[in-house]
């Protein structure tokens, strides 16, 4: 694995990042899935520290393995091998500690927005009925929709719904908000609107992000550092730092910078597997790489 630290900025930037104590860990961390035609490797060894306060954005190739290593990080599975922590404690299961933001919202149809928003908070036990309305209340309005708390889900664009289920993972206060590629079904200019609102609330709360995305814009808009990995089965190849001030636009010349550096990566690594699966099916073929559409969404 390489790190980028190649400006005077990222080493500073990387020299500040390391004095804060690790909230998250992984250390030898790997996952096989036992199939029909044998024992599939998705994730290979992986060491990963995460610090307290950190934006850590995960970016590979579709199938690499990001999403099981989420996955595994929320306590949804667990590894085959290795071990995942947070503040020094073993992940055994899922906690209020990790909340997940899903690919889909996966609200309930039948609850209004607030009752969305509370239900996460049922298993609080030590707050009443009228502490997790308030609550609820609170972080409707961190993701500006308090005039929408009676609404049903029906109701509510896109974009809406997803403010709603990051209001749902936030409320009940985790340590580290995991986010599972939300917005790839959502328009540019939703998607810019969200980019924007994430980015308030990580500098109003500090809590510790791990996203995973293919989409190399969104990586530099939201990350303090993106993680590289390679395709399946996934280990990491290199870390970037991404020191740009916020909040940032997916317009901004230094994050169209970033993003064209971490395409180049993507590149090469699509590149190579090309090249691996060339010789092993066509060995005196020739085949044309063509990168896929999602890497670049909204271009670079």
């Amino acid at each position: 694995m390489k790190s980028d630290l190649s400006s005077s900025n990222s080493e500073a930037f990387s020299l500040e990042g390391l004095a804060a104590p690790a909230k998250l860990s992984l250390k030898n961390v790997t996952k096989s899935f036992l199939t029909r035609k044998g024992v599939l490797t998705a994730l290979q060894p992986t060491n990963l520290e995460v610090r307290e306060g950190e934006f850590l954005v995960i970016v590979g190739p579709t199938g690499c393995g990001k999403s099981t290593l989420l996955n595994l990080i929320a306590g949804f599975e667990t590894p085959t091998s290795g071990e995942i922590m947070v503040d020094g404690k073993p992940v055994t299961g899922p906690g209020f500690d990790r909340m997940v933001m899903f690919q889909e919202h996966a609200l309930f149809p039948w609850l209004t927005v607030i009752d969305n928003v509370i239900f996460g908070l049922k298993r609080k036990v030590k707050l009443s009925a009228s502490d997790r309305r308030e609550v609820a209340r609170y972080y409707l309005k961190l993701v500006h929709l308090s005039r929408f708390e009676n609404a049903a889900i029906h109701e509510l664009s896109g974009g809406m719904k997803q403010r709603v289920a990051l209001a749902r993972a936030l409320a009940p206060n985790p340590r580290i908000l995991l986010i599972d590629e939300p917005f790839g079904s959502l328009d540019a200019l939703t998607r810019e609107r969200l980019y924007l609102q994430i980015q308030e609330i990580f500098a109003r709360t500090r809590k510790t992000f791990v996203s995973v995305t293919h989409n190399v814009r969104e990586a530099a808009c939201l990350a303090d550092r993106v993680v590289i990995f390679t395709s399946r089965p996934g280990r990491i190849k290199r870390e970037i730092l991404v020191p740009l001030a916020r909040p940032r636009s997916m317009n901004d010349t230094g994050v169209s910078q970033f993003a064209a550096r971490i395409l180049e990566e993507l590149r090469t690594e699509l590149t190579e597997e090309d090249g691996k699966e060339e010789d092993e099916t066509k060995p005196d073929g020739h085949s044309l790489l063509r990168v896929p559409d999602s890497f670049l969404a909204d271009g670079i």
